[in-house]
């Protein structure tokens, strides 16, 4: 896991430049650093050792072709001796058989490496620079061009230290971002940055480049003997762990209470797991609890942190700043504290995300069994009563909103697990004009899932716009802000050829969500862990802004210059209000308004 910087563009100051861009991402990779300087490219390159750490160095330059890479590849052995029938080796490392893979297959090589990825390969000969990113959107990367000079990095703020990057905010997905609680698009708040999307790679020659697409989600939804299913997992999951925990250093875990993170530890078994937690004060769940039970069955140590309100809202500016960009997600905070203890023992972690989303454990999946009964009416009496109900503010109450969902199609309301606002409140807070609508961003996705059964269609909404932007982006943030490599078993091409063949009933039934799963987990989950419902991790934060403290100090925020410059104040001061008066519960519409101008006093405070 490292981080890695670049640009092409002619410049008398490309070693300062290099330096100063690669000295951004030192957090990401604090135990070596390189670069690569032609006439025309430089590359950069922070290492974090977590395999062939006496030879591992980056860049890596063979012939033609020199290479930064951010990432693991947990096949490169099986590669490797492929590729030694032809080639020559000098290192231990993964990264030289992604070299010598793409001399060897070009383009194609991406749809052979398992594993988590951003990639960067400069040819000197055809002047020609290649850039790819996992298909999962684990490893983050983004790009930028300006004044002649063509730029990536693994973070925004190191593509701010270039002389031609020009710092402009974005005001075209404000509106989008209150409505995911994240950045949904491939702009940025940045103007002119742009992320590489998951399963995509670029090249960029003679000032122009070409993006396209090398991995997409196929899912082909079969009737399956409930054993034979259970069985694949079970083995598809021994595989990934066993292939995922390959490290020169030790391997630890994150732990919830959850079946997702209990069964990859109950499988890896690592020394330790590490699991963070609120004051019992606030939280009506005891993650630590069922946690250390698990550990303790199994025999590992467990390292538990309890996160006070105090250090939650102090350590929250600097953790805006290291995200690059507002993700208003409470959890991701949360997550910060437990890869700050995790970093104190181990250099490498397992975490259980991508299992919701490829297994379905979100509420929302059980939508086509229980609500079954009334899609039986026909669409066009449903459509009426749902159209009665349309104006947003009626979509606030549970009853009604089920009645205007279910006269809707999926792509009319659904964007994802987490939605905050609506396009039409966020029409009321936004002052900016020109707004991206999210059913814009959602579209082409429904478009080419048109033919899936609905809750594909939930599966890839929730896969793109809420996995990618929001949860791995608070876990790659938050362990490479310690330093700590985090790993994601769920996330393996092998487990996805699985998990795509399941069938409903496999997903989802009445009582519970990702069936076949828990059936597999229950094997090896020596607690109950394996049937525990969805719980995320539960932060009392609506709590927290109902205490003079924390109100007062989004008061304030509300009331500030950013505030005035950007939204309805009289708006979110009354939901404000109504929070507090505990008449309405609006706290993650509160809160991600709130961090939009934390995050922006980190990096336009002063040009306000």
């Amino acid at each position: 896991m490292c981080g890695i910087v670049g640009f092409v563009g002619k410049s008398k100051e490309a070693k300062k430049i290099i330096e100063s861009m690669n000295n951004k991402l030192i957090h990401r990779g604090p135990d070596d650093f390189g670069t690569y300087i032609d006439e025309i490219c430089a590359l950069g390159h922070r290492r974090l050792a977590i395999i062939d750490l006496k030879t591992g160095k980056q860049p890596i330059t063979d012939g033609d072709y020199t290479i930064v890479f951010n990432g693991e590849i947990y096949n490169f052995l099986e590669l490797k001796e492929e590729l030694k029938k032809k080639y020559t080796f000098k290192t231990k490392t993964d990264t030289e058989v992604i070299l010598k893979g793409y001399q060897e297959w070009g383009t194609d090589v991406l749809k052979k490496l398992r594993g988590m990825f951003a990639i960067a390969i400069w040819n000197s000969k055809k002047k020609e620079l290649f850039l790819a990113r996992d298909q999962w959107g684990i490893k983050p990367l983004y790009y930028y061009q300006n004044n002649g000079t063509f730029m990536f990095a693994s973070e925004i703020k190191a593509l701010i230290e270039h002389p031609d990057f020009k710092k402009e905010f974005n005001g075209d997905v404000l509106s989008a971002y209150l409505c995911f609680n994240s950045v949904p698009t491939e702009e940025s708040f940045f103007k002119g940055v742009f992320k590489l999307k998951p399963g995509h790679f670029l090249l960029y020659k003679n000032g122009e480049y070409n993006i396209e697409r090398f991995f997409k989600l196929e899912f082909d939804e079969t009737k399956q003997d409930e054993e034979e299913l259970t069985k694949k997992i079970q083995d598809v999951m021994v595989d990934s762990v066993e292939h995922h925990k390959i490290a020169d250093v030790e391997v630890g875990s994150f732990l919830s209470s959850g079946v997702d993170s209990s069964y990859v530890v109950s499988l890896l078994k690592p020394n330790k797991t590490f699991t963070a937690s609120f004051d019992p004060k606030y939280s009506k769940y005891d993650e630590i609890k069922y946690a250390k039970d698990l550990s303790d069955k199994l025999g590992i140590e467990n390292k538990s942190y309890i996160i006070t309100k105090e250090e939650y809202l102090k350590e929250f500016p600097k953790i805006m700043y290291y995200m690059d960009e507002p993700l208003a997600d409470p959890s991701a905070i949360a997550l910060y504290f437990v890869a700050k203890e995790a970093s104190k023992y181990v250099k490498v972690v397992t975490s259980g995300e991508g299992a919701d989303e490829l297994f379905c454990g979100y509420g929302d999946y059980r939508e086509e069994v229980d609500h079954a009964w009334y899609n039986k009416i026909p669409y066009p009496i449903r459509h009426l009563v749902s159209m009665l109900f349309s104006h947003y503010k009626w979509q606030e109450l549970k009853g009604i909103n089920f009645l205007y969902r279910k006269g809707q199609k999926l792509e009319n309301y659904f964007i994802g697990d987490g939605k905050v606002y609506t396009d039409q409140e966020a029409n009321k807070v936004v002052k900016l004009k020109n707004q991206i609508k999210t059913k814009d961003i959602t579209r082409p996705y429904y478009e080419e899932y048109k033919d899936s059964s609905n809750t594909v269609k939930r599966q890839v909404i929730d896969f793109y716009f809420w996995l990618i932007n929001d949860y791995l982006t608070a876990v790659d943030r938050n362990t490479m802000m310690f330093s700590l490599e985090a790993r994601t078993p769920f996330l393996d091409k092998e487990v996805f050829k699985v998990a795509s063949t399941m069938d409903l009933e496999a997903k989802v039934n009445k009582e519970t969500t990702k069936v076949a799963l828990r059936k597999a987990a229950k094997d090896v989950v020596p607690n109950t862990n394996y049937k525990k419902p969805k719980l995320g991790f539960p932060v009392p934060l609506r709590e927290w802004v109902r205490e003079d403290e924390l109100y007062n100090e989004i008061k304030d925020k509300f009331n500030s210059k950013i505030a005035e410059k950007f939204f309805n104040q009289k708006y979110i001061l009354k939901l404000l209000d109504k929070h507090k008066s505990g008449n309405v519960d609006c706290f993650k519409k509160i809160w991600t308004v709130y961090t939009f101008i934390i995050w922006y006093e980190q990096y336009f405070g002063e040009e306000v």
